[in-house]
């Protein structure tokens, strides 16, 4: 199989039509395949085999689009970097997995040669930016790393003809053989690669393509507004296989969405939560036309009912949520926009809920034993599927520990209810116990979120001397909104069983983010707990 013929027949299909727009430069579908088959050529020239693989560090370009499509064609490994991890990381991971190529920034440049010195490898670092001749090395001299040649030097290496399609690169890999390793931190905060392979990853994107609703056309225009190397990139395969326009948003920020959105007539787009927020309290927001969007979908982190609401209420019925892991490649349930339409009207705890299972996807509560538990009990969530991942990159333990028998061990618990949609509690490591009691974080956080006065909460357990845990909740509010911890407290304990009711609540002006731009849980609880002997989780 080779996942780059599905450009090649795109190509042919939709050759002059545009495929990629970042910035102020365009790629039609046959500028595309050429310039994926140039760097595809052009790897295979320089001794690349299956087996190794090619990694990017750099902030959102057009140019990440192409070299993913060139790796497919070539049927190498890609290891997409998140841009904000820093130089340690990036030399774990030039000695953790098979890097022989290195692209980068200009961002990124010093953090980059300095990873490749440091990791002792014979990575080669391949610039994409114009930048100085003594960007990159030119000659191997000990201490800076191999000689380094550039983006545009690179594909300069192959001839290929004016059409782009006369004799495309196309490697015959098996299905089962690595095509992304997807770095996530873990508990222990080292960075650990879920290994998607080329079957995964096809099937993630027959699910895509199977859905009515984000189902990629000639004419959709998608919106990517988060790390294309990530969640937000993960629909360019069936992006391209249907012939839709992919716009990468070279920086985030919520005026630059609303603007594009408006000016390009985006039809569909990508939003973590964190995004979603910031869009709701744009003084503007609502003032953009935002008419041409067909398909609002939102994931990677919990979503509080009321923020479903709000969004409702700004974009219409066309927004829907996905809940999925690096280790399921990508969504395994999902909530449609018709769904969260009638949650609004007729079904509000439906709000609370991440969907049902997706496609093929199969989706289990199970309790410690592994036994399957029946509607509305609280266990951890099990999946399985033709796009799940079976192992962790040299990580045999670990594998066995999160794969076992086929199915993805999530670490995430929730209930499931009698018609079959999924109901996320928490993570098994975030759950506070006070008193002999379970509390889950987002139930508390749902509840602060529909005070008027929140923009954003996260709800974390702190040391208590007779409880063990108290429930604390750390709050931004909405600019000229005032409210007092004691009127949260109590606004709280008006909703939820009185046990479960946040203890203190502390005003902020900011709550952390992951790179990922998940709200970062860990990073909230990890000060109260820095001077207690006995530490939870």
């Amino acid at each position: 199989m080779n996942l780059g013929t599905y450009l090649t027949r795109s190509a042919r299909y939709w050759p002059d039509e545009t495929a990629l727009v970042c910035g102020e430069r365009t790629w039609s579908y046959r500028q595309l395949e050429r310039g994926a088959n140039q760097l595809a050529a052009a790897l295979i020239g320089r001794g690349l085999r299956p087996g190794d693989a090619v990694a990017s560090f750099a902030w959102n370009r057009g140019e990440l689009v192409e070299i993913e499509f060139a790796l497919y064609k070539a049927g190498l490994m890609r290891a997409p970097v998140n841009a904000r991890l820093g130089r340690g990381e990036i030399t774990h991971i030039l000695r953790y997995a098979p890097v022989r190529v290195l692209v980068f920034d200009a961002a990124h440049r010093e953090d980059t040669l300095a990873a490749i010195a440091a990791a002792g490898t014979d990575c080669l670092p391949v610039p994409l930016d114009d930048i100085p001749s003594d960007a990159v090395p030119t000659d191997d001299v000990p201490g800076t790393g191999p000689a380094g040649v550039s983006y545009a030097d690179l594909l300069a290496e192959v001839e290929v003809e004016a059409e782009g399609t006369g004799h495309p690169v196309a490697v015959e890999v098996d299905e089962d053989e690595p095509c992304v390793l997807n770095f996530t931190s873990g508990s222990t905060g080292a960075l650990k690669a879920a290994v998607q392979t080329f079957g995964n990853r096809l099937a993630n994107m027959r699910k895509q393509l199977m859905s009515d609703e984000s189902r990629p056309r000639p004419g959709t225009r998608y919106l990517a507004c988060g790390p294309i190397t990530h969640a937000t990139g993960m629909g360019l395969l069936a992006g391209v296989f249907g012939g839709s326009t992919t716009h990468v948003l070279p920086a985030w920020s919520p005026e630059a969405f609303l603007e594009t959105v408006e000016k390009e007539r985006v039809t569909a787009t990508f939003l973590v939560p964190a995004m979603l927020t910031m869009v709701l309290a744009h003084p503007a927001a609502a003032e953009r036309d935002l008419s041409s969007l067909t398909s609002l979908r939102i994931g990677g982190a919990p979503i509080a009912p009321q923020r479903l609401r709000e969004a409702v209420a700004l974009f219409g019925p066309i927004v829907a949520q996905g809940y999925g892991l690096g280790e399921t490649t990508s969504v395994v349930a999902g909530l449609t926009g018709q769904d969260i339409a009638r949650a609004v009207t007729e079904d509000p705890e439906l709000l609370q809920s991440c969907g049902r299972a997706a496609y093929d996807t199969e989706i289990r509560v199970v309790d410690e034993a592994g036994r399957e538990l029946g509607p509305r009990e609280v266990g951890e969530v099990i999946v399985r599927g033709p796009d799940c991942v079976r192992e962790y990159w040299q990580e045999p333990e670990l594998s066995a520990e999160t794969f076992k028998d086929g199915w993805v061990h999530t670490g995430d618990l929730a209930w499931m209810r009698e018609d079959g949609y999924l109901f996320l509690v928490d993570r098994k490591k975030d759950m506070i116990i006070s008193g002999g009691f379970n509390i889950y974080c987002t139930e508390v956080e749902a509840v602060l979120y529909e005070h008027p006065a929140v923009r954003e909460a996260c709800v974390v357990g702190v040391p208590d001397e007779r409880w063990g845990e108290a429930v604390k909740a750390v709050v931004v509010a909405h600019e000229g909104r005032a409210i007092t911890p004691d009127e949260l407290i109590e606004f709280c304990a008006e909703r939820l069983d009185r046990y479960k009711k946040p203890r203190s609540v502390e005003f902020v002006s900011q709550l952390p983010h992951n790179r990922n731009g998940k709200l970062d849980r860990k990073a909230v609880r990890e000060p109260y707990w820095a001077d207690t002997a006995r530490r939870v989780n």
